[in-house]
């Protein structure tokens, strides 16, 4: 894409806070006419969503989100680790959330939220699953939910799920 003097340049960055796995910069930058401005940018190691079908259904992980103080349906997910492919992150994750491991087939990425982070998500979708557990992380608590593909497909057209990811990957596989 084409600059069309959009850009903006980075004066001065300053990390305001670090943690397990994003940080939070708070930038100074300058805008294309000139003029200064903050940025308050969240960065994130990305990650991978996964739609894997097995046997005519979606295996969906529900679990609660602490964030928003409920109870979501989702797609496996899960955040990439220092210098993992997104594929090996994956087949990771496929295993860890549902038990399984199949072929990978990769689908799209997006970026979450580029008003304020750069959090990218690889989706992929899973095929040809046979059994083959790893652990959840210590601090991941689901439930596998076997949903036919069909009404998976129904629900993500419809605002069905409240994660972007869960809807995007279910229409870019299905």
């Amino acid at each position: 894409m084409d600059n069309n003097g959009l850009t903006e340049k980075c004066i001065a960055e300053q990390t305001v806070y670090s943690g397990k796995f994003i940080s939070i910069n708070q930038d100074t930058v300058e805008l294309p006419n000139g003029k200064t401005s903050i940025r308050e940018i969240v960065r994130h190691p990305g990650a991978v969503a996964i739609v894997p079908e097995h046997e005519g259904k979606i295996l969906m992980v529900r679990q609660y989100r602490y964030a928003l103080a409920k109870e979501t349906l989702e797609i496996p997910a899960g955040k990439m680790d220092p210098g993992e492919d997104p594929e090996t992150c994956a087949l990771r994750e496929l295993r860890e959330e549902t038990g399984y491991e199949g072929e990978l087939n990769y689908l799209g990425s997006f970026y979450t939220s580029p008003g304020f982070t750069d959090e990218v998500i690889h989706i992929y979708r899973a095929q040809q699953l046979s059994w083959s557990p790893l652990d959840c992380d210590e601090d991941e608590f689901l439930n596998v939910v076997a949903v036919p593909r069909e009404q998976a497909l129904q629900m993500a057209g419809s605002s069905g799920f409240f994660d972007a990811k869960t809807a995007i990957g279910l229409l870019l596989a299905l």
